[in-house]
């Protein structure tokens, strides 16, 4: 790590750290600059999936796996619902990538034809700034040292930084505390999904003629695999803006809700959506929350939620579940956590991270309201955890 007061000569790009440290590299994506929080994730694939992932909003995403770039990009893995353009930009998902090498060209048969295909011309498509060439395993340590600091990525081909005028931006940036960014992440209107988990050789699997289950999925910031696996249990999933009321989701009957994850500190989008939540519960309806969701639900029961200093982003995350006994390797996304020590009476514990210990999951002891810190639709990562959605479609049964 180093703090140069001058530009490399043959540097393309930079991350400008809020505490004055600046890393030069080579250039990737958008030419530009982004300001955001610098995290890092552990998965050895998916990144395509990592940086469409609306939890990721306002984020410059550190990879710690050296090899970026090798498999493309393609349609079928873009886990963001888009405002702009139909499959949106980083505005909504990820503002940055940081790489140790040069992505890869790809090689890979369900990779885009053509330049599409490559990491690079997909992120410049994309608006999403990266850079490459630098020390992640130096970063990545910074991080778990020191939190997970304010930054700007920026790129340039001609090698033109004001490095004092970027170290500057990321200073003066606020940060997610207090900020509610499932406002823009949310979609505008509702609509219905019906396309199945991917399998080999079929790809998504087609809805079934009849549902089972109506499901209100309330978007914080929602990720496709978590719709794709609520149609695969049975349901069909309709999907509703965050600022939907618990008035407007009971007029219409659903059988069950689940609270989606998403971006920004949860404590600022509670305080439009942790009130509903409260009404949905006393409805006595099946109430499911992932990653954001579940920090809201538990907001709505009482529990309080904490600022992370490193967060959890990765795709090897162990879990207990603390009522069976069994441990899962899971995908984690985020930067805040529920104060395990301050559950309510009410709540059972029922998951633990098997990293520092912080809560993974909670239900109600008396109502059909359940939620996860992890992700269990997995995309990227395993899917030891993918029975949560059977657990959910058992509690609607039980509800009829």
């Amino acid at each position: 790590m180093t703090s140069p007061n001058r530009v490399i000569p043959g540097a393309t790009g930079v991350l400008a750290l809020a505490d004055g440290t600046v890393l030069q590299g080579i250039g990737v994506g958008r030419v530009g600059h982004a300001v955001g929080e610098v995290c890092f994730n552990t998965a050895m694939t998916g990144y395509q999936e990592i940086l469409t992932d609306p939890s990721y909003m306002a984020q410059i995403v550190t990879f710690t796996f050296p090899h970026v770039g090798n498999v493309g990009v393609n349609l079928e893995d873009v886990e963001q619902f888009g405002r702009e353009g139909g499959f949106g930009g980083a505005r909504t998902t990820a503002r940055g990538a940081i790489f140790r090498d040069v992505p890869t060209p790809p090689a890979n048969w369900r990779a885009e034809a053509g330049a599409s295909g490559a990491l690079d011309a997909w992120m410049q498509a994309r608006g999403v700034v990266g850079l490459a060439g630098i020390d992640t395993r130096a970063l990545t340590k910074l991080i778990r040292e020191k939190g997970m600091p304010h930054a700007v990525i920026a790129h340039d081909p001609d090698g033109n930084f004001d490095l004092d005028a970027l170290v500057a931006e990321a200073r003066a940036w606020s940060g997610l505390v207090g900020l509610d960014l499932a406002k823009d992440a949310t979609t505008l209107q509702s609509f219905t999904f019906d396309e199945g988990l991917w399998g080999w050789p079929e790809g998504y699997a087609k809805p079934l003629p009849e549902p089972k289950f109506e499901v209100a999925v309330i978007d914080y910031g929602i990720k496709r695999n978590i719709l794709r696996a609520l149609t695969s249990i049975g349901a069909r999933a309709t999907v509703l803006p965050a600022t939907t009321t618990a008035e407007e989701v009971l007029s219409r009957k659903f059988d069950g809700v689940l609270l989606s994850n998403g971006p920004g500190d949860p404590a600022a989008t509670g305080e439009y959506a942790v009130p509903e939540i409260r009404k949905l519960v006393d409805s006595g309806k099946a109430v499911f929350g992932i990653c954001l969701g579940h920090q809201m639900l538990s907001l709505a029961l009482g529990a309080t939620t904490i600022k992370m200093d490193q967060g959890h982003h990765g795709a090897n995350h162990p879990v207990k579940d603390l009522e069976t006994g069994k441990v899962e390797i899971v995908s984690m996304n985020h930067g805040f956590t529920v104060d395990r020590d301050g559950l309510p009476d009410a709540v059972q514990e029922t998951h633990v991270s098997l990293f520092d210990g912080s809560n993974a999951g909670i239900r109600l002891k008396d109502r059909p309201v359940f939620s996860v810190q992890h992700h269990p639709e997995a995309s990227p990562g395993p899917t030891d955890s993918l029975y949560l959605f059977d657990r959910f479609a058992k509690l609607m049964e039980a509800a009829h």
